[in-house]
């Protein structure tokens, strides 16, 4: 199982809760370029507070996530799924839980409806790993 080591580094020298949201925010600024043909009604992640898109594709057992909102902190939390999760197997999504969220102390950060938002990403990207796996 992977630490999420690379994911708790981009935390380091975040002490307080305005620390963390501004580490969340930059992460929404350099999330990568969605392509629009993604941005669709059936990307729209259901539950979050703002508008996120979601779409997820696999390449040589591997999946791969794009992601995109206008708000940025909605976009900072996907990018921070995405650098956690995007890369590995299906099986892996599937079995290693967020547990990073909590440790870095970002949950209690946010938000009933932005948790709420989080939790609802994190429930798309491992829908979109059984898909994955049904498919194979």
């Amino acid at each position: 199982m992977d630490d999420f080591s690379d994911v708790k580094k981009l935390f380091q020298g975040c002490l307080t809760q305005q620390d963390r949201y501004q580490r969340i925010i930059t992460l929404g600024r350099d999330l990568p370029f969605m392509p629009f043909e993604y941005r669709t009604e059936e990307n729209i992640v259901k539950g979050c507070q703002s508008i996120v898109y979601l779409y997820s594709e696999i390449d040589n057992g591997k999946v791969l996530y794009y992601a995109f909102s206008e708000a940025l902190i909605s976009a900072g939390l996907a990018a921070l799924l995405i650098k956690a999760y995007a890369g590995h197997a299906p099986e892996f999504i599937l079995k290693s839980k967020p547990s990073f969220l909590e440790e870095l102390q970002i949950l209690g950060s946010l938000s009933p409806s932005r948790s709420n938002g989080l939790a609802n990403m994190f429930l798309r990207m491992q829908q979109d790993a059984i898909k994955f796996l049904i498919t194979v």
